[in-house]
C-alpha cells in the first residue's frame, strides 16, 4: 500500500485494500486462467490505466463537456483529444483485456480488469464509454457468434480500429423492449435486410475510428409478439466482406444528435437503418433469442453502470476532500473572536459529517461492484462447479442492486461535494457540478431504477424457489460470525443481524402479497431495492470493519486509514441502516397511495 493517496481519481489504498485484503484477489492466481499473472502484473495493468486516465482522459474531461461532438454536414466530429485517448487505451490492451491470449487479450480476471476500467470512469466517463460499449460488444459476439463472425469482427474491435454500439430502444417503445418494432428480412443468401429507427445509440456516430458495429434487436417476418420475437444482428455502419474488411456504406443513417445533461462527450444518437431498403445485417445467435444474447451484454453493462455510478462519486469526494482541507472559511463554533485566524472548512463538524457521508457511499459502492465482479470471475473459472453455480446465483440477485444503489446515492453523494464548495460548487469553474450532471445519468442507463426494482421484487428474490436469497443469507452470517469475534464490531454485528431478518420478513411479505396482487405488492418496488441495497451495503461495510480491525494490528502506520475505515462503517451503521424501518413499515403496509391515486388528479 502507498502510505497516502496521491490522486484525485481513486485512493489506490482503498483500492489496494479491496482487492488484496477484501476481495483476496491471489486466490485467482492458483486458477488455470490466470496462473501466468501475478500480483505485480495485476499492480502493474492498474498502474497503467491509472496513468493513462491521468495523462490521456482527465485533461479534456472539461473541454469534452463544453465542445460536444457535433456534425459538420458530412460526419459527425469529436475532439482530437478524445481519439488520442481512445487509441491509447486500446493499444495499452484494455479493450482486450479478459480475452483470451488467440485474440491478443490479456486474460485478466474481471475483477482486475473492472478495477482498470474504474479509474477511466473517474477521469472521463465520456470520452471513456466509447471504449466500454465497444468492448461489451467484443464480449457479446465472442459469446453467441459464428467463428466466422468471430473471425471477421472481432480484431478490429478489439485492436480499437472498430468501435461498437448497443442498439435497442425505439422511439415509440423507450423502457418497454417487448414493443419493438424494427424488421428483419431474409434474403436468399442468408443475410437480413434491416428497417427500423433507434434511439438514444451511445456512441451509434462518430469519427474515431473505421467503422462502428451496431448489435441491433429487430423481428424476423413470423416472429410472435413480445419480448420472444426478438432476434439479434450484426449490423455495420460500412458493410464487411468474407475477408473482413469494411466496405461500402450499409444504410445506416444519423437521423440526430440528442444533447444531454451529461456524458457531453459521448454522442448520443438517433438512428436510421434501411431507409434505402439497402440496409444488410447478420443473425447472431438463434431466432428469437436475440434478448436473451443481449442481455449478456446488459448484464455486464449494468456493472459498468453501477462502476460508473461509484466513481464520478468517488472523485467528486476527493475533490471536495481536498477543497476542505485547503478552503480557510469561518471559525470554530464558539469562538467568536473576528481578529484569530480563520480554519479550513474541514475543521466545522458539518463539513466533516458531509465528508463522512460521501465516503461511507463512494468506498462502499465501489466494494459493492468489484464484488459483482468477483462473482463473475467464480463464475467463470471457480475450479468447483457448485461455488461457479452458486456466484452465477448470488451475482443475478445482486445485479439490480449494483446497477441502482451507487447510481442513486452517487449522486446523493455528488450533492454533497457541490455543497462543501459552497457556492463555487454550483460554479463551471470547478468540476464537481460536472460530475453531478455525468452522474445524474446513470440512474437511467442500462434500465430506470424503478425498472430495476420490479426486476429485484418480482424476479429475482424469489427465483429457484429463494435459492440466491438464501445463498446470500449464508454470506452475511458468515461475516456476522467474524464480526462477532471483534469486541469494538459485535454491536455492528448484532444491528446487522436484526436488520438482515427484518429485511427477510419484509420479503416473505412481499412474496406472498405479490402472489394474490402483484401489482399491489410491487407498488413500492423502488422503496424496497433501497432497503435491500442498504443492507446489502451495510453487510460490505462490516466485511470491510472486520478486514480494515485486523489489519490495524499489523500495520500501524496505516493507522488513519483503516481508522477511517471504521469509522465510515460506524457512520453507515448510526445514520444509514438505523433509518430503514419506516421504509419496511411502508413495505409491509402494501401501502398503495401511488397506485391508487387517478390520474386526474395529477
Amino acid at each position: 500500500m502507498n502510505s497516502s493517496p496521491d490522486s484525485l481519481l481513486i485512493n489506490r489504498n482503498d483500492l489496494d485494500f479491496l482487492l488484496n485484503d477484501v476481495l483476496q484477489t491471489r486466490q485467482l492466481l492458483d486458477r488455470d486462467r490466470y496462473g501466468d499473472h501475478s500480483s505485480e502484473t495485476f499492480t502493474a495493468a492498474i498502474d497503467t490505466a491509472q496513468k493513462l486516465a491521468e495523462e490521456l482522459f482527465a485533461p479534456h474531461n472539461r473541454k469534452a463537456d463544453e465542445n460536444e461532438p457535433h456534425f459538420d454536414g458530412v460526419a459527425v466530429k469529436t475532439l482530437p483529444e478524445i481519439k488520442t485517448a481512445v487509441r491509447a487505451f486500446a493499444q495499452a490492451g484494455f479493450l482486450a483485456a479478459t480475452h483470451d491470449y488467440d485474440l491478443d487479450g490479456m486474460q485478466l480476471p474481471v475483477t482486475i480488469s473492472q478495477s482498470c476500467l474504474a479509474l477511466f470512469r473517474a477521469a472521463n466517463v465520456g470520452s471513456s464509454a466509447y471504449c466500454f460499449l465497444t468492448a461489451a460488444n467484443a464480449n457479446l459476439i465472442r459469446s453467441f457468434g459464428s467463428e466466422d463472425q468471430k473471425r471477421r469482427y472481432l480484431p478490429p474491435l478489439l485492436q480499437g480500429r472498430w468501435f461498437g454500439t448497443m442498439a435497442l430502444t425505439e422511439p415509440q417503445a423507450g423502457s418497454s423492449v417487448p414493443d419493438l418494432r424494427s424488421t428483419a428480412t431474409p434474403q436468399a443468401d442468408g443475410s437480413y435486410l434491416i428497417k427500423g429507427q433507434k434511439i438514444f445509440i451511445s456512441g451509434g456516430d462518430h469519427d474515431l475510428g473505421e467503422n462502428i458495429v451496431h448489435l441491433v434487436l429487430a423481428r424476423l417476418p413470423d416472429a410472435p409478439p413480445g419480448s420472444r420475437g426478438l432476434s439479434l444482428f450484426i449490423v455495420p455502419k460500412l458493410r464487411v466482406n468474407a475477408q473482413g474488411q469494411a466496405c461500402e456504406p450499409n444504410d445506416v443513417a444519423l437521423a440526430g444528435l440528442i444533447h444531454k445533461m451529461g456524458y457531453r462527450g459521448t454522442t448520443s444518437t438517433m438512428l436510421s437503418f434501411g431507409e434505402q431498403g439497402a440496409c444488410v445485417g447478420e443473425l447472431i445467435g438463434e431466432p428469437g433469442k436475440g434478448l436473451n444474447c443481449m442481455f449478456h451484454m446488459m448484464n455486464e453493462a449494468r456493472i459498468g453502470v453501477g462502476m460508473g455510478g461509484s466513481m464520478l462519486a468517488y472523485t467528486a469526494y476527493l475533490h471536495a476532500l481536498d477543497y476542505a482541507k485547503n478552503r480557510q472559511q469561518g471559525r470554530p463554533v464558539g469562538q467568536n473572536d473576528p481578529t484569530s485566524a480563520p480554519v479550513a472548512i474541514i475543521e466545522h463538524a458539518d463539513v466533516r459529517r458531509m465528508l463522512l457521508t460521501q465516503k461511507s457511499y463512494v468506498e462502499g459502492a465501489l466494494h459493492l461492484c468489484l464484488y459483482a465482479a468477483r462473482l463473475v470471475d467464480d463464475q467463470k473459472t471457480h475450479p468447483d462447479e457448485d461455488a461457479r453455480r452458486e456466484a452465477a446465483q448470488v451475482l443475478a440477485l445482486l445485479i439490480p442492486i449494483v446497477k441502482s444503489w451507487p447510481a442513486r446515492y452517487g449522486l446523493v453523494a455528488n450533492e454533497l461535494a457541490i455543497q462543501v464548495y459552497g457556492g463555487y460548487g454550483y460554479t463551471r469553474e470547478y468540476p464537481v457540478e460536472q460530475f453531478y450532471r455525468d452522474n445524474r445519468l446513470n440512474q437511467l442507463h442500462e434500465g430506470t431504477h424503478g425498472i430495476q426494482s420490479l426486476d429485484l421484487l418480482n424476479r429475482k428474490v424469489g427465483m429457484n424457489e429463494g435459492l440466491p436469497l438464501r445463498q446470500l443469507h449464508s454470506r452475511v452470517l458468515a461475516t456476522i460470525d467474524r464480526a462477532h469475534q471483534v469486541a469494538r464490531l459485535k454491536p455492528h454485528a448484532d444491528q446487522l443481524l436484526t436488520a438482515w431478518q427484518e429485511l427477510l420478513r419484509t420479503t416473505e411479505l412481499l412474496l406472498a402479497a405479490a402472489s394474490d396482487d402483484l401489482r399491489k405488492a410491487s407498488a413500492n418496488s423502488a422503496a424496497y431495492l433501497d432497503l435491500f441495497g442498504h443492507h446489502v451495503l451495510a453487510w460490505l461495510w462490516l466485511e470491510q470493519a472486520v478486514t480494515a480491525q485486523a489489519q490495524l494490528e499489523q500495520r500501524p502506520h496505516l493507522a488513519d486509514f483503516y481508522q477511517g475505515k471504521l469509522a465510515a462503517c460506524a457512520w453507515f451503521y448510526h445514520t444509514e441502516l438505523a433509518a430503514t424501518q419506516p421504509q419496511h413499515q411502508l413495505l409491509r403496509d402494501i401501502e398503495r397511495h401511488a397506485l391508487n391515486t387517478k390520474v386526474e388528479w395529477l
